[in-house]
């Protein structure tokens, strides 16, 4: 029996054990650290919290986290990485990512999304329902592509960086680390590290280097 764990009780978590199960992995369970007082998750049950996760990690096939805020999931995923987890990527059988493309460990992607050739997401990151992800993008580590958004081709998205959804980036743009693409925003220049734009044309709301 294929036995997943996931970090992280949440909405979020919901929909990655959802797509879980329906991808093949037949006993789902959470950790959180609201338990004990937190005991299920929708139809789940919640576990333990994390020091009970760091010592059952090895009954279990896989382990992922479903945390929505990227800075909390990157300290999440890195520190069961240090501790040699087996970390997984769900994909849901709605979902079609090219066999030419690469998605990293710790990453979920969601119902209708696309991700198509020789594009890549980097670790930990959510491509979330109904994303397009096109060719030749680049995406790194702990990123989060919200519900309808669309990357045309080789945008690159830094590390950290969330785009809202129905946001679209326009072709061979860049948006630097720890930026913040509002929802329905149109971008059609590069975004600075660390910054938020919104509205169509997308225009700089706020800048702030992490």
């Amino acid at each position: 029996m294929m036995r997943l764990a996931i970090l992280g009780a949440s909405g979020h978590g919901k929909v990655v054990a959802d797509a879980a199960e329906l991808s093949g992995w037949q006993e789902v369970c959470f950790f959180d650290d609201a338990w004990p007082n937190l005991e299920s998750n929708g139809p789940w049950t919640v576990e333990g919290g994390n020091a009970e996760l760091f010592a059952r990690m090895s009954g279990f096939d896989g382990i992922v986290v479903a945390i929505g805020d990227n800075r909390i999931r990157r300290q999440k995923q890195q520190q069961l990485m240090g501790l040699g987890a087996k970390l997984v990527t769900i994909v849901h059988p709605a979902a079609h990512v090219s066999r030419y493309a690469l998605i990293k460990a710790g990453s979920v992607v969601f119902a209708n999304a696309v991700v198509n050739a020789c594009a890549m997401v980097g670790e930990g990151s959510i491509i979330n329902t109904g994303a397009v992800i096109e060719h030749d993008c680049q995406l790194d580590a702990f990123v989060h592509i919200s519900p309808n958004a669309v990357l045309a081709g080789g945008v690159q998205i830094g590390a950290g960086s969330w785009i809202g959804a129905s946001a679209s980036v326009k072709q061979l743009v860049e948006v630097g680390k720890f930026s913040v693409v509002g929802m329905g925003a149109v971008v059609t220049r590069d975004v600075p590290a660390g910054t938020t734009v919104i509205g169509s044309p997308a225009r700089v709301l706020n800048r702030k280097i992490s």
